[in-house]
């Protein structure tokens, strides 16, 4: 009779211990993410720059390649960023001014003012006992004799104002220059880092990169087109009832006009407010009758037809992802939110496109082998 040997202890029951080659990579990676986590958060501001350079990049690359058409790329590159520094200098050249007017004759006129509101309390009875008991109108008095003075006293101010200005203008011209340098050669690194992916990965990174662009330069010029249709009629219509400076809110209207879902009542709010001191009531009911009429037509006529052809992204997607742009980055992650968003849904669609079995790059299964003629003799 054989002798059998006992089996051998299950495998499973011996832990292998860790070595220390596996622990020393656990933590080298934990710290290395570490790392780059804080070397990101202290390059923010520069690396916010070279994403508003990319983008602006992206945006202005539909009209250079027009311009393209007709002359040398460097001459179409120096016009369009010429231009791109000039609007901005054009409207401050129509806002200012106005804006330094309005402000010195308040300053002057206060006293009237006060004195006209002291003239209408005079008139009320419930008014003239609130005034008598806590001689409010004195105060305003006081007060407005002291503006002028208070006018100098803010050059403190005005010069922490500048000194943002001086530094959102080094920002300005950095990221022109950066977006610059990507609208001449970027397209070529896309390229570059194209072709090293092979050639089936390289076509499907090129024609995702195509349609990322053409995405944001629709984007951009479509909203341009509906900020542009809001400022000439508001411009119209504020003509027609003669109120001041009626230009310098038209510009008003189309740079708010830009910021989606909130930017056009803010632009209508404002101007409604500055139609209360031309001509109370009547021109302010008329402005905002215009403004609730104008805001439907372009909510269900002219930004569905101008955005159809531009970004195809579900409305959930468009309100969510403007609140958290807004909430992290401001007006500014307001304005970027929504063409962000189309480049993420694009690149989802065309990544899924690329992994199905009948997409590009997929493995293809060989042909099946032919079936024998019926009529051929059996071997």
């Amino acid at each position: 009779m054989a002798v059998t040997s006992p089996p051998p202890p299950d495998a499973r029951l011996r832990v292998e211990p860790l070595s220390i080659r596996i622990v020393l990579r656990v933590v080298l990676t934990i710290v290395l993410v570490v790392l780059c986590i804080y070397l990101i958060w202290l390059l923010r501001k520069p690396l916010s720059w070279i994403f508003i350079a990319g983008f602006l990049a992206v945006a202005l690359s539909g009209p250079v390649n027009l311009l393209q058409r007709r002359m040398r790329r460097g001459f179409a590159i120096a016009l369009v960023y010429l231009g791109l520094i000039l609007i901005p200098v054009l409207f401050a050249a129509i806002l200012i001014p106005p804006i330094v007017e309005q402000v010195n004759n308040l300053i002057d006129n206060t006293p009237s003012y006060v004195a006209d509101l002291q003239d209408f309390v005079e008139k009320n009875d419930t008014l003239r006992n609130l005034e008598r008991d806590y001689n409010i109108t004195a105060e305003l008095q006081k007060q407005a004799a002291t503006l002028p003075a208070r006018a100098g006293s803010a050059a403190g101010i005005l010069s922490d104002i500048g000194l943002g200005l001086v530094n959102s203008v080094f920002a300005g011209v950095t990221i022109i220059v950066l977006s610059l340098f990507m609208v001449g050669s970027g397209r070529t690194w896309l390229n570059w880092l194209a072709e090293r992916q092979g050639h089936e990965r390289g076509e499907w990174l090129k024609r995702l990169f195509d349609r990322i662009a053409n995405a944001v330069g629709n984007y951009v010029a479509g909203a341009l087109g509906q900020a542009l249709i809001a400022g000439v009629l508001s411009y119209i219509v504020l003509l027609i009832l003669g109120v001041p400076y009626a230009g310098s809110l038209a510009i008003v209207i189309f740079l708010l006009d830009l910021v989606p879902l909130v930017g056009a009542t803010l632009g209508a709010v404002l101007v409604g407010v500055i139609t209360v001191f031309h001509d109370f009531p009547t021109i302010t009911i008329i402005w905002v009758i215009w403004s609730i009429v104008y805001q439907q037509v372009e909510n269900t006529i002219i930004q569905p037809r101008i955005q159809a052809r531009a970004v195809q992204v579900h409305p959930f997607v468009v309100l969510t992802s403007v609140l958290f742009g807004s909430t992290l980055f401001g007006i500014l992650g307001a304005l970027l939110a929504i063409p962000i968003a189309a480049a993420i849904q694009i690149s989802i669609i065309e990544y899924n496109s690329f992994r199905r079995p009948d997409g590009i790059g997929a493995v293809q299964a060989p042909p099946p082998d032919p079936e024998p003629d019926s009529g051929a003799a059996p071997a």
